[in-house]
């Protein structure tokens, strides 16, 4: 289904540097996707980069926006359509070139009131004045082509080759399609798939510790805004249309904060008491530490650990805006962090491939190859292996990711109280929404079961 939110403008604006090159809002896409492609860099923070040095009105952003995230999450099938009408080893082309017409393609495929004229010509604009008139001259000879001929495209049949046309049809890696399908089958997979390309609804958790669910519900909802409860949860709600929150007094005095209803969950789970010591391992940007904060009320020891500096500075920045003036913040690996004394609860959000936030961060299922998951694994052991040691007896543990895969999240914990035997799991039908509990008693959220993001989590106690 198209995308009809976006109309066509042609407004330019300029970047110091770079204004012989990237003009327009689809110069600046291109410029993003060839780095995602030829970089470690992720879209959410280049794009934030461009945003935030540009000139950009409110509809340009949000047409940047559209164009790099909905190009990257159907690359695939872009990749399958536009092949259909290049004679030469399309994988050899050029990556700027190669992203021009992705760029265009995306709109022609699924930006309906976007005219194809203008995707094509600018496109083809950019083309001749990267490479010459000679390329310009084939880019648009494909993409008119294609526009003629969009009807004819035949894709792989799911009868005959199952994960082939789950891949090119839904564009994911074939490989994390084949993985799903082992554990899902066809049917459901597939289900996932329209469900990891669908955009979520905005979601945000209210600050009990200072305002309402209702007063902050009502607040929305006084502006036009559609506003309403959380699905799980007491202090999250859905709001759709709002933007630029960043910028919101609200938001800025710690009222609310941005996360999927499937990480509160977690923090539910963990279950924090006012009065206690508590640790959350790997806690940048610091949704969870935030979390912790409010359910307590302020009145808690926490020590959020993270790896990266630059993380660091976003968790102490999360940390303040709730109401924590001197957060206890530490720059640390989590698998050799130590402490002079045990913890009452330690909350392990593990680095983990992120498939369940796809919707999300379309391009990290580019940017994760089979063998990540296996290497995950040994890190998820070890920092689990080290959070045993700074757990108090009769302390709880809880664990989680944001992913689906089985390797990393019920064969971590498993393989863990394997280990540690004065490690005992306590089933989260305690804590948690019966359904979002399977049958060996771990929180499990998906997409298309539950419309939240994906995500694992296990509690367990110290019983020695």
């Amino acid at each position: 289904m198209k995308n009809n939110q976006f109309i066509e403008h042609e407004k330019y604006y300029k970047y110091d540097g770079e204004t012989m090159i990237y003009e327009t809002a689809r110069e600046v896409a291109v410029k993003i996707l060839s780095r995602i492609e030829s970089t470690d860099s992720y879209l959410d923070k280049l794009l934030d980069l461009e945003l935030r040095e540009s000139e950009l009105s409110h509809i340009d952003r949000s047409f940047l926006t559209e164009l790099v995230n909905g190009t990257i999450r159907w690359k695939l099938k872009i990749d399958y359509v536009i092949s259909q009408f290049y004679r030469g080893d399309y994988s050899k082309l050029d990556i700027n070139i190669k992203n021009a017409l992705r760029l265009a393609m995306y709109q022609i495929l699924f930006l309906e009131r976007v005219p194809h004229s203008a995707a094509v010509n600018e496109s083809v604009e950019f083309v001749k004045k990267l490479k010459g008139q000679y390329l310009a001259n084939l880019s648009n000879a494909i993409l008119r082509t294609a526009i003629r001929k969009l009807n004819l495209v035949e894709y792989p049949r799911i009868d005959d080759d199952p994960v082939k046309a789950l891949s090119v049809i839904h564009s994911f890696p074939a490989w994390l399609v084949r993985r799903f399908i082992n554990r899902f089958g066809v049917y459901e997979t597939e289900q996932l798939l329209v469900a990891l390309n669908e955009r979520p609804r905005l979601s945000l958790r209210v600050n009990l510790s200072r305002t309402s669910q209702e007063k902050i519900l009502e607040k929305f909802k006084s502006q036009g805004l559609k506003a309403e409860k959380g699905k799980y949860l007491p202090e999250f709600i859905y709001v759709d249309g709002l933007s630029r929150i960043g910028e919101l007094e609200d938001f800025k005095e710690g009222l609310f904060t941005v996360q999927d209803e499937s990480a509160g969950i977690v923090t539910r789970l963990l279950d924090p008491r006012p009065g206690e010591h508590i640790l959350d391992l790997c806690a940048a940007p610091g949704g969870k530490s935030t979390h912790i904060w409010e359910l307590t009320n302020g009145n808690v020891e926490l020590v959020a650990v993270e790896k990266y500096e630059n993380r660091t500075r976003l968790l102490i920045s999360s940390l303040m805006r709730v109401g924590n003036s001197n957060p206890d913040v530490v720059t640390a690996d989590a698998s050799r962090f130590t402490a002079d004394r045990q913890f009452d609860r330690v909350l392990i959000d593990a680095p983990c491939t992120g498939f369940g936030v796809i919707r999300k961060k379309p391009d990290s299922k580019w940017k994760r190859e089979p063998e990540d998951i296996s290497k995950l694994n040994t890190i998820q052991t070890a920092i689990l292996d080290n959070a045993a040691k700074l757990l108090r007896r009769d302390g709880i543990l809880v664990y989680s990711t944001c992913t689906m895969e089985t390797m990393e999240n019920q064969d971590v914990v498993n393989q863990f109280l394997n280990r540690h035997s004065e490690f005992i799991l306590e089933k989260a039908d305690q804590f948690i929404d019966k359904s979002l509990v399977n049958k060996d008693g771990f929180v499990e959220t998906f997409p298309h079961r539950h419309d939240l993001d994906g995500s694992f989590a296990a509690r367990m106690r110290k019983i020695r």
